[in-house]
């Protein structure tokens, strides 16, 4: 779950020193950290055509610009300056980001930016910080999960470079996050992560699909579809899980009680996941990392941010008929909408407009 869009961190560290805001250092920060990644880029174009660019390198680039064309040509989407550069930068993660709950509830804690809005996270350049900051909501007693971000998106405002650690998957995985981080800058809902991402990852799996097909890639797309039946599988679990922790916290139970009764869910969230990974999934082991980690609210609430509405928006695509265009039109329609009213208008939708 690595994969995690960072905000506008330009703009908002921008708009921060404008408006006065308090955390100087933290928007200091991010400034320093986007400015110097924006500095670092490379034209994919001009290193395609170096004869002295390393040979693994100019397929990449290559692969990746075919990636970035075909999302502008094929899906729609903006056709801008953004992923036609490139950063290599040197470690793992661009950022890391920083999620908090209660202890006995489900909802992040939300961290409020000018222009860009409310969050469920907040992202660091350094690691150090992220550290320290996690340490500080651990200290009020909050969950806290920490998590590595490869890529983010500035929503069109500057030219975002594709980075080192866009690569670190197959070229599916590439394009997934190329169409997801543009699909951003397509459609985007002040203080609504969690219809932005539903959107964005709807935009990513119709995209990777298609880009998948267009390719002859039937191998590919077998591997692809598998592996989305098994996210779904699994978002199953984590649906499970927090039905459960919903009931514990909403009863009559003395925190003590909670707190055991919470420990308890979670252990059967693992022990059906063995089941599962066993059973129905033969063994496969992609997911035994994520339930080796710690698990709690904070974490819970990060998958759910990101994954709770993306059947929604792939039914009301297929009611558009495969339109990117019209389907991005009532994506608008709907993001428009009070927020009360948006997630029950993208769940009641039965045409499209």
């Amino acid at each position: 779950m690595t994969r995690i869009v960072s905000r506008s961190i330009l703009l908002i560290a921008l708009a921060a020193a404008l408006a006065g805001c308090t955390g100087a250092g933290y928007y200091a920060e991010s400034l320093n950290g986007h400015l110097r990644i924006m500095a670092a880029r490379q034209d994919v174009a001009g290193l395609v055509a170096d004869p002295g660019t390393p040979a693994e390198l100019k397929a990449r680039m290559e692969s990746a610009s075919a990636i970035r064309q075909f999302a502008s040509d094929a899906l729609d989407l903006p056709d801008n300056r953004s992923y036609r550069s490139y950063v290599d930068l040197g470690r793992d993660y661009v950022t890391i980001a920083v999620y908090a709950a209660p202890e006995f509830a489900l909802a992040p804690v939300a961290k409020c930016f000018p222009v860009y809005g409310c969050v469920p996270y907040q992202a660091f350049f350094s690691l150090d910080n992220a550290r320290k900051a996690a340490t500080a909501l651990q200290a009020q007693g909050l969950d806290v999960h920490v998590s590595g971000v490869t890529a983010y998106s500035t929503l069109g405002w500057t030219s975002d470079p594709l980075l080192s650690t866009m690569f670190r998957g197959g070229e599916a995985s590439l394009a997934a996050l190329v169409f997801h981080e543009l699909a951003h800058s397509q459609v985007y809902v002040q203080d609504d992560s969690a219809f932005n991402e539903g959107f964005a990852t709807a935009v990513e799996t119709s995209g990777v699909r298609k880009w998948l097909s267009a390719a002859g890639d039937a191998e590919g797309l077998s591997r692809y579809e598998a592996g989305r039946a098994r996210m779904a599988d699994f978002l199953g679990l984590i649906a499970e899980a927090r039905r459960e922790l919903n009931a514990v916290y909403g009863g009559p139970g003395t925190e003590a009680q909670k707190r055991a009764e919470k420990a308890a869910a979670i252990e059967r969230l693992r022990q059906r996941y063995r089941q599962m990974r066993d059973r129905r999934w033969n063994g496969y082991s992609g997911y035994d990392a994520w339930f080796a980690a710690p698990i709690n609210n904070a974490r819970l609430a990060a998958t759910s941010v990101y994954n709770d509405l993306v059947p929604d928006f792939l039914r009301l695509f297929e009611l558009c008929g495969g339109d990117y265009r019209r389907f991005y039109a009532e994506v608008a329609r709907i993001g428009g909408l009070d927020r009360e009213n948006r997630a029950g208008a993208l769940e009641a939708a039965g045409s499209c407009g």
